[in-house]
């Protein structure tokens, strides 16, 4: 028997197996519902990833509203895995609001970078000296990674 964790499409671990049938609303409408435990919560954050729609895409925005920083962190997290350009407004929103948690501002940062859409550098630029380092120091990484994704080095690497 086999009991190591499986990897998932976008190589990671994840803290818990996605749900593999479904519909995307029933998946959001889990995400902001505290009474929903929290492990049937995540299955839901990497079903939606794993579908990898826009539709799914902005389902997993709308964990934002959730009650959980864990939870919000983690979709950050799947955002940036996923690369779908129909989360940056979203992600900026997250970014700049100054009464999140410092650990999901801190993941939306480099959700944005990783989702490599080179509009977003000017937004990024603006929390590089954030007096939180979490922040500043993610933003730091997410410019660096746009850049990197320009230039001739990327695109000789197999990412």
């Amino acid at each position: 028997m086999n009991n190591k964790p499986k990897v998932s499409q976008y190589g990671s671990v994840d803290p818990a197996p996605p749900l593999m049938h479904g519909e995307i609303i029933d998946w959001e409408n889990s995400l902001t519902d505290s009474n929903v435990p929290m492990f049937q919560r995540m299955r839901n954050v990497f079903a939606l990833r794993n579908n990898g729609s826009d539709t799914a895409c902005l389902a997993l925005c709308s964990g934002f509203n959730s009650d959980s920083a864990l939870l919000r962190h983690e979709v950050a997290y799947v955002l940036g895995q996923m690369q779908n350009q129909v989360a940056i407004p979203t992600l900026i929103d997250v970014l700049s609001n100054e009464s999140e948690h410092v650990m999901v501002r801190h993941e939306a940062a480099e959700a944005l970078g990783a989702i490599g859409d080179y509009s977003v550098r000017p937004i990024l630029e603006q929390f590089v000296n954030h007096q939180m380092p979490e922040i500043s120091e993610s933003c730091e990484v997410a410019i660096d990674l746009l850049d990197w994704c320009k230039s001739k080095e990327y695109n000789e690497v197999d990412c």
